[in-house]
C-alpha cells in the first residue's frame, strides 16, 4: 500500500510518499505557507498514487488546509485511534499527534519501557511505560529558541549558528554564544533524562532514542546511542498500518 505520510511541525512540515517497508522520496515546506495551493504543488503526482494519507499536526489551523485537500482520505492521528500502544494520561487529548506517533515507533521498534528525545522547536521527551502505555512527559525550550531568545532580548548578543563540540569557552561574543548553547543545552537534556530514568524500575532497560532535526548535533554527547531522524514518520506509517 502506498502512503503519503505528513508531519506538521510548528517551523516545517514534512511531506513523504511511503509503502508498506521504506520511505520512498521526501519534500517539505513552510508550515507557516500551508494552504491548498500549496500542499497541492508539493504533493504532485503523490495524490494519483496514494492510497491512504496520514498526518500528525502540531497546528491545529493548518490541519485545516490538509482537510480541504484530502477530505475523508485524511487519517489525523490522535489518541482515538488505534496507536500500537495504550494511554495512561488523565487527558489523552492534549497529547500531541507528533509525540503518539513517536511513542508508537518506539514501541515497534524497540520494544518498552523507553524514552523518546525530539529535538524540534521544543524539545520533548515522552515516556513508553514497561507495560506498553504512554504515561507522560516533558516539554521544554528548542536550543534553537533558546539561542534565538537572548539575540531578540539583548541589544548587543548575534545570532549564532549552532554548532557541535565548540570550544569549552569562547574567544569572541559567537564564540562564547555557541558553548553555552551547546553545553547549557546539553546540560538540561541529560539532567532530564536522569530524572525520567529515575522513575523505572530497571533504567538499564529503557530504550533512549533521539530524533528531531537538532538531535544528531547531541545525542552522542548525551550517552544516547540511537538517533533516528525518520522516528515520528516512521511512527506515521505504522499507526496506518493499524487501522
Amino acid at each position: 500500500m502506498k502512503r503519503i505520510l505528513i508531519d506538521v511541525g510548528n517551523t516545517r512540515t514534512k511531506l513523504v510518499f511511503a509503502d508498506d517497508v521504506r520511505l520512498i522520496e521526501r519534500r517539505q515546506l513552510s508550515t507557516d505557507e500551508i494552504s491548498r495551493e500549496s500542499i497541492l504543488e508539493v504533493i504532485g503526482d503523490w495524490a494519483s498514487r496514494a492510497d491512504q494519507v496520514v498526518v500528525c499536526s502540531v497546528v491545529p489551523s493548518r490541519t485545516k488546509a490538509l482537510q480541504e485537500v484530502f477530505g475523508e482520505d485524511l487519517l489525523i492521528v490522535s489518541f482515538r485511534v488505534p496507536l500500537g500502544i495504550g494511554i495512561d494520561y488523565p487527558e489523552p487529548e492534549t497529547i500531541g499527534a507528533d509525540r503518539l506517533a513517536n511513542a508508537a515507533a518506539l514501541a515497534k521498534l524497540h520494544g518498552q519501557p523507553g524514552i523518546v528525545v525530539d529535538f524540534g522547536t521544543a524539545v520533548t521527551f515522552d515516556v513508553l511505560s514497561v507495560e506498553g502505555n504512554y504515561c507522560g512527559g516533558v516539554i521544554a525550550p528548542g536550543v534553537e529558541m533558546m539561542s534565538d531568545y537572548m539575540s531578540e532580548r539583548t541589544a548587543l548578543l548575534p545570532r549564532v549558528e549552532l554548532i557541535k563540540d565548540p570550544p569549552p569557552f569562547g574567544r569572541s561574543t559567537e564564540e562564547a554564544m555557541q558553548a553555552g548553547a551547546y553545553y547549557g543545552y546539553a546540560g538540561m537534556v541529560r539532567r532530564i533524562l536522569d530524572e525520567l530514568l529515575a522513575t523505572f524500575d530497571q533504567p538499564d532497560e529503557a530504550t533512549i532514542v533521539a530524533t528531531g532535526g537538532a538531535g544528531e548535533l547531541f545525542y552522542d554527547a548525551l550517552g544516547v546511542k540511537l538517533y533516528e531522524p525518520d522516528l515520528t514518520l516512521h511512527g506515521l506509517r505504522f499507526i496506518a498500518e493499524l487501522q
